[in-house]
């Protein structure tokens, strides 16, 4: 695919990561959990997978929580129903085409100016609006780079080149994202940007334990849990997790065969932040679990109080 090729000014907003404790949020927390619906989720759950999510966080003080999915008008992402949310739960898994890329990049509109965050589930690594926060993520680091290149106050040429989409890559590809820095005659900064993959280095739906460790357990999203704990049955998930790196992993997951991966990541999007939580799959009941409901609880808490302080 050709390189696209866009002039950006740098005075572009570079937000650092803040990751103090926020003031409670003085209103409700406004979740909006929007799910794929399959069917094979009712083999784990009484009905689908994000219904029981919004069930389990409605029941938590202070947490006011919409439930929509892919066949509701608009796909359940009107703009009524994003504007009303101050996090966004994503499942999804088969269905990643679907959304229009002008409805993911509302999506990030809302990240960016910190109106939103965004909570993807385990397959929902591969859903437009999860790869386009990861993308502007990576700009954000291509403008860094430009500016420690010494390019002032002036322009950066950012020629960008799309991976492919493959969920999963083989070991050995070039690991993604990656920049190239260079300086042209005219003194002009030239990034050369190849856009994270948001892809994986193996899966297997076996259903086997998985182990978690709380790397963070200090930050406001692992309030609560034990130093490590299991789950019983989830898919595994292999290292390398193509994607920018994260300003905080808070969880790491490891399975007897010695696959590991990266399973809490935060990172600042613009204004925004995005967390991503890997444990999943259809048919395996892991959003039954005390703790994996704890980590969604805590996460749109403190998602929702830090976005409050930022305005």
């Amino acid at each position: 695919m050709p390189a696209a090729r866009f002039l950006i000014a740098l005075s572009f907003v570079l937000a650092v990561p803040h990751l103090a404790r926020a003031a409670d949020t003085p209103t409700a927390v406004r979740v909006l959990v929007w799910d794929e619906r399959q069917k094979e989720q009712k083999q784990a759950y009484p009905g689908f997978l994000g219904d029981w999510v919004a069930e389990q966080l409605a029941q938590r003080p202070g947490i006011e929580v919409q439930s929509v999915g892919i066949d509701d008008p608009e796909q359940g992402l009107s703009q009524d129903n994003l504007e009303n949310a101050d996090v966004l739960i994503w499942w999804g898994h088969l269905r990643h085409g679907e959304i229009s890329s002008e409805t993911a990049k509302r999506i990030l509109t809302r990240i960016a100016a910190g109106k939103l965050a965004l909570i993807p589930l385990h397959s929902g690594l591969s859903s437009k609006p999860f790869i386009e926060a990861m993308r502007l993520k990576s700009m954000q680091k291509a403008i860094e780079l430009a500016a420690l290149a010494g390019s002032g106050p002036g322009t950066v040429r950012i020629e960008m080149t799309d991976p492919g989409p493959d969920s999963v890559r083989k070991k050995g590809t070039p690991i993604t994202p990656s920049y190239e820095t260079s300086l042209s005659p005219d003194h002009e900064v030239v990034i050369k940007l190849l856009w994270p993959a948001c892809s994986i280095g193996a899966w297997q739906e076996d259903g086997k334990p998985s182990h978690l460790t709380v790397l963070r357990p200090n930050h406001p999203i692992a309030a609560g849990l034990p130093r490590a704990f299991d789950l019983p049955e989830t898919e595994m998930y292999d290292e390398p997790f193509q994607v920018p790196e994260p300003d905080v992993v808070i969880f790491e997951e490891k399975w007897d065969s010695g696959e590991q991966f990266r399973s809490g990541c935060l990172w600042r999007v613009g204004l925004g932040q995005v967390f991503y939580f890997r444990p999943g799959h259809e048919t395996y009941p892991v959003f039954t679990q005390a703790e994996t409901l704890k980590v969604l609880e805590n996460a749109v808490r403190w998602l929702a109080a830090e976005q409050a302080n930022h305005h």
